[in-house]
C-alpha cells in the first residue's frame, strides 16, 4: 500500500492517545519471529503516524529484522478491557529520540501505571515492566498500511477502516 491508512475509529483512536501496552513485532529472512515490548508511544495525524519506544540493548533483534524484512507489526492492548488493535506497516524509519519525545514516554508511563493499578498492580511493577536506560532509546516511527481490532471476540482479525 503506497498511502497511509485513513484515521481510525474513534474508541481505537482514544486507546492509543490514552497509552496502552504495546508490543512490537518483526520477523527475519526465515519468517522467524522477533517481538519486544514498547516503553512508551506517540499517536499523530488520527494514528497516520505511530512512534514506539524500545531499548535497542533489548531489541537487537527487533531492530535487525526490521532493518532487512521492512516489515512491523504493533499490537496495542488495554489490559482493563482487553480492547486490542493490530497495525501493520511497510514503512518505517529508526531514529534516535529527540527532546519532543520524552513528554510521551513519561505519559505513556504514567497511564500504563492508571491501567495496571485497575488490575491491581502497584505503580512500581510497570515501572520495573518499562525501565530503560534514555541514552539506550531508538524510536520506531511508521505509518500503518493495515490495521485489525483483536479484541478476543467474534470480530478478532476483522480489518479495521476509518468511520
Amino acid at each position: 500500500m503506497d498511502t497511509p491508512l485513513p484515521p481510525l475509529k474513534p474508541e481505537f483512536l482514544a486507546m492509543l492517545a490514552k497509552g496502552v501496552s504495546l508490543m512490537l513485532a518483526s520477523v527475519d529472512h526465515r519468517l522467524n519471529p522477533s517481538v519486544m515490548r514498547a516503553v512508551g508511544s506517540r499517536i499523530e495525524d488520527g494514528g497516520r503516524r505511530v512512534t514506539a519506544y524500545v531499548g535497542r540493548t533489548q531489541s537487537r533483534q527487533l531492530l535487525a529484522d526490521i532493518a532487512t524484512s521492512g516489515r512491523l507489526a504493533a499490537v496495542f492492548s488495554q489490559p482493563s478491557t482487553h480492547l486490542t488493535l493490530q497495525l501493520k506497516s511497510r514503512r518505517i524509519h529508526l531514529r534516535e529520540p529527540r527532546p519532543d519525545d520524552w513528554p510521551h514516554i513519561e505519559r505513556y508511563r504514567r497511564s500504563m501505571e492508571e491501567e495496571l493499578a485497575v488490575l491491581g498492580f502497584a505503580p512500581v511493577y510497570v515501572q520495573a515492566l518499562l525501565a530503560h536506560a534514555p541514552d539506550d532509546l531508538v524510536a520506531v516511527e511508521f505509518e500503518p498500511d493495515e490495521a485489525y481490532d483483536q479484541t478476543p471476540g467474534a470480530q478478532a482479525g476483522s480489518p479495521l477502516l476509518a468511520q
